[in-house]
């Protein structure tokens, strides 16, 4: 639906045309009506379809699934800003972005708290089978006896990625008596009882490995064969970041030669993983994994809308008044 809002200020006639790409909370969508000067489509459209759509639109809102790439940026002949709803900017050419001009903004740490309670849920599902021990139970089993797991308490979890969901994490864990080794390119400790420790150290330390960076050029399958042997035997890996992080051919065989006790995925470098690679992945008996829903909690959508909206409501007035 289309809603249109105009200011009684004369100062200026411009209306920002805003295609808002993927849903944002209904809130969010209400609060976002409210700022002058704006149109307002809210569709989503498939790939082909933005394309002929973007040059009429100054602001494009999208979330994970509408991948803002370079044919879509420079298709947008007026597009002037470029609203992440989330965390990564993986969906973002930013490099195409930067070149024509145009503002790009998202939501860090707003999702952060769901993230890392999605985090520690694995890990405790990992540690005493709770997938395995439902499924059996649903199909009359009792493995009792074959489900002897191992507490969370004591162990030494190695977080990769200590921003906002990497923090939390940690605070999560330290309930848990856990000593926290952290990685991250700009070390802040944040106030937490925490050692900062190199990769290396952190591979070879860790007893849980998460990995909350990034997709890069610099992260790319920074979880590879390498990695993955420096590793202690029967590590276990968590993987809730962005898909592409972890070289998931490294991680099957790792599991496959019991290098890898188990692990759980909610991002995978192909998403929907529907080849075979993947297939085999997901099929593992010591993989559990969820389908991307880090940030898919009600409370986590609804701040990352509240969020957007304030920092558009800013960008957009900018548009407004040159």
């Amino acid at each position: 639906k289309r809603l249109k809002r105009s200011s009684s200020r004369k100062e200026s006639n411009m209306t920002v045309k805003v295609l808002v790409n993927d849903p944002l909370d209904a809130s969010a969508m209400e609060e976002l009506a409210k700022i002058p000067h704006t149109e307002i489509l809210a569709k989503h459209h498939e790939q082909d379809e933005l394309k002929k759509l973007i040059p009429d639109y100054h602001v494009l809102v999208v979330r994970s699934a509408t991948k803002a790439n370079k044919e879509i940026i420079e298709a947008g002949t007026n597009l002037k800003l470029i609203a992440r709803a989330g965390t990564g900017l993986d969906n973002v050419d930013m490099k195409t972005a930067r070149a024509r001009n145009i503002t790009v903004i998202n939501t860090p740490g707003a999702n952060a708290i769901s993230v890392a309670e999605l985090a520690i849920g694995f890990m405790l599902s990992l540690f005493r089978f709770i997938p395995r021990g439902t499924a059996g139970l649903k199909e009359g089993k009792w493995e009792k006896k074959a489900l002897e797991g191992c507490e969370l308490n004591g162990k030494t979890i190695g977080i990769i990625g200590f921003g906002a969901i990497g923090r939390e994490i940690a605070k999560r864990l330290l309930a848990f008596n856990c000593k926290i080794l952290a990685y991250d390119v700009q070390p802040q400790a944040g106030g937490l009882d925490v050692t900062f420790a190199t990769l290396e150290e952190l591979y070879k330390a860790s007893d849980v490995i998460t990995v909350h960076a990034p997709l890069m050029e610099a992260t790319k399958h920074m979880i590879n064969e390498t990695a993955l042997n420096l590793m202690k035997d029967g590590v276990y890996i968590i993987h809730a970041a962005r898909g592409g992080i972890i070289d998931e051919g490294s991680l099957l065989n790792a599991l496959e030669s019991g290098k890898v006790a188990g692990a759980a995925l909610d991002v995978f470098e192909v998403e929907p993983p529907t080849d075979d690679l993947r297939k085999k992945l997901i099929a593992h008996p010591h993989v559990i994994g969820t389908p991307h829903i880090g940030a898919s909690t009600k409370e986590a959508q609804v701040r990352v809308g509240d969020q957007i909206v304030e920092s558009m409501r800013v960008e957009i007035a900018k548009l407004v008044n040159g």
